[in-house]
């Protein structure tokens, strides 16, 4: 037994066996509606259930509140139906969405860049093209059959010339994929993979000055969207705001720098939250998001891509919307540990 869900605006379908998870089954069938985590940690996935009856799995209360649960929301990735069910939902186009792949890397070269991050290239099967969105991530499939998931941090295009995969990873200490990563693993290492997953990509169609903020390793999926509008020639006003809590953390500070200077239409600005007298900083400091707020009071005309961590995020979402940010217009990806994931789960 199967039910059909279908997608308003667009009024496009899809069916779904009772026990799966709607975005699941979204996903395999190729119909692209947004998603971040897939834990019911970040709340991308949250639309409006015009109809029908769901069953909403373990979730954070920050990504769907009561009172929002109450009104009718719901999260894609961790509710499963019980009848037919209509929602409404902001969505990416079918041609948009590139097939999942499972497939195995091999570890190509592991880079230190800084004390807590490795940058990570990974080789691809020779025998197939892996087709991406800059801003997307994939997930590496451990051995026990968890998952753990990292943005491409290189563009689409250079799957052309230079195949592979570039992943910015932080050390968590005790984690269990990051303690190998910065202990044990060496090149030449095979791995498994499976992706492209998220709908945090860069909307091409669109004419209005963006907003980049990153915090942290959150600045991987920025930097393969910077490439990508480099080489599609994309000119559209865009700034930059990258913050850490020291200038150790601006891992790739010289890379962006480098692009400025390429692209006219690029701004950046470096912000430090908690530099020591030894780092000598001279540049802006506080958080990274109230930096943008310090510079733009009327955001009515921008889009903003966010990534990072969920306080930054949400702080971003919040604080921008307030100041006239369209709420379709900020696009986010945020970086969940797996400790916080098991926190807060209710």
């Amino acid at each position: 037994m199967s039910f059909n869900i279908t997608v308003l605006p667009s009024g496009r379908s899809f069916t779904v066996n009772p026990d799966e998870a709607l975005l699941a089954a979204a996903i395999s069938q190729g119909i692209g509606m947004p998603y971040g985590c897939k834990d019911g940690a970040c709340g991308s996935c949250k639309c409006k259930k015009i109809s029908g009856t769901v069953t909403l799995g373990p979730h954070q209360a920050k990504a769907l509140s009561p009172e929002e649960e109450e009104a009718g929301f719901i999260l894609t990735c961790c509710a499963t139906a019980q009848t037919d069910v209509v929602l409404e939902s902001r969505q990416v186009t079918d041609e948009s969405a590139f097939p999942i792949k499972k497939m195995p890397v091999r570890v190509n070269a592991l880079n230190k860049v800084s004390p807590d991050v490795m940058v990570m290239r990974l080789q691809l099967p020779a025998s197939d093209v892996f087709k991406y969105h800059a801003g997307q991530y994939v997930e590496f499939l451990l051995r026990d059959g968890d998952r753990r998931a990292y943005s491409m941090a290189n563009a689409p295009h250079q799957q052309t010339d230079n195949p592979g995969l570039e992943l910015h990873v932080r050390h968590s200490p005790g984690g269990k994929f990051t303690d190998p990563v910065f202990a044990t693993m060496k090149e030449k290492d095979i791995l498994r993979i499976e992706g492209p997953y998220g709908s945090f990509y860069l909307r091409e169609e669109s004419e209005k000055p963006m907003v980049m903020l990153a915090s942290g390793t959150g600045f991987a999926p920025i930097k393969a969207m910077i490439e990508h509008m480099q080489f599609k020639g994309i000119t559209r006003p865009t700034v930059l705001y990258w913050g850490g809590r020291r200038p150790q953390d601006l891992y790739l500070h010289e890379w962006v720098l480098a692009r400025v200077a390429e692209m006219p239409n690029l701004s950046y600005f470096p912000v430090v939250s908690d530099a020591l007298p030894e780092d000598a900083w001279t540049g802006r400091t506080g958080f990274v998001h109230q930096a943008v707020l310090q510079d733009i009071s009327d955001f009515s005309g921008h889009q903003v891509y966010a990534c990072g961590a969920p306080i930054v995020v949400d702080s971003a979402q919040a604080a921008y919307i307030a100041a006239g940010l369209p709420e379709d217009e900020f696009f986010a990806d945020s970086f969940i540990t797996e400790k916080e994931k098991a926190a807060a789960l209710t």
